[in-house]
């Protein structure tokens, strides 16, 4: 229903604007998809999280990782119901593992912190912004910029996780990153079938803008 319904969007767009060309109409429809695709899996997760009794966390988690991601990019579950899994797992189970992992010293919490800050230094360094196929990120200036933004939240998140006094949240910003980070691995890419659209792009003889 999602599809027909974005189709139908992109359809009306295309009449408005005849200069539209079939590749941009693709790019405009997948955009469609994924931010009308987006209210139900995020309603349906926060069902889930008030279900379990952390509605409030749950919506934490998914406003302070938000930035990064948004960033750093990630792959995509090819379909709605694999996505409304995939983003539960993600903001839910990072809730739920967070409250049950306690760090007591914050020597060792710092030590973790360090950790996942390297890690997620080099995988910023070598893959983002991980972009898809659908919509690739083929701008030069666009790609530097995400990936210099992607430095600075992901180190602005680890950085508050220090330094926070309740520690579930502190949990959730390490793990939230580390995640995150792992998302954006080829390792992850190859796991759920994606592609990077930036490597796809430049395979198919196409120039970088």
């Amino acid at each position: 229903m999602i599809e027909k319904f974005c189709n139908y969007l992109t359809v009306k767009i295309r009449k408005n604007m005849p200069e539209i060309t079939d590749e941009r109409a693709e790019v405009i429809n997948y955009g469609l998809q994924l931010v009308v695709g987006e209210v139900p899996k995020i309603f349906i997760m926060l069902l889930i999280a008030y279900a379990l009794g952390i509605l409030k966390l749950s919506i934490i988690s998914f406003l302070v990782i938000m930035p990064y991601r948004t960033f750093a990019g990630g792959f995509h579950l090819k379909t709605h119901i694999g996505c409304i899994v995939g983003t539960t797992l993600f903001y839910c189970g990072n809730v739920i593992l967070s409250q049950h992992i306690i760090f007591g010293q914050f020597f060792i919490k710092a030590i973790l912190v360090l950790a996942v800050w390297i890690f997620s230094m080099c995988m910023i360094k070598l893959y983002a912004p991980a972009d898809t196929e659908n919509v690739p990120i083929i701008s030069k200036n666009d790609r530097k910029k995400k990936q210099i933004l992607s430095h600075i939240t992901m180190s602005i998140t680890l950085a508050i996780s220090l330094f926070i006094q309740n520690s579930v949240i502190s949990n959730m910003l390490i793990f939230g990153v580390l995640i995150e980070s792992l998302a954006i691995t080829r390792f992850a890419y190859i796991l759920t079938k994606n592609k990077y659209g930036y490597e796809e792009y430049l395979k198919n003889g196409l120039q970088e803008i």
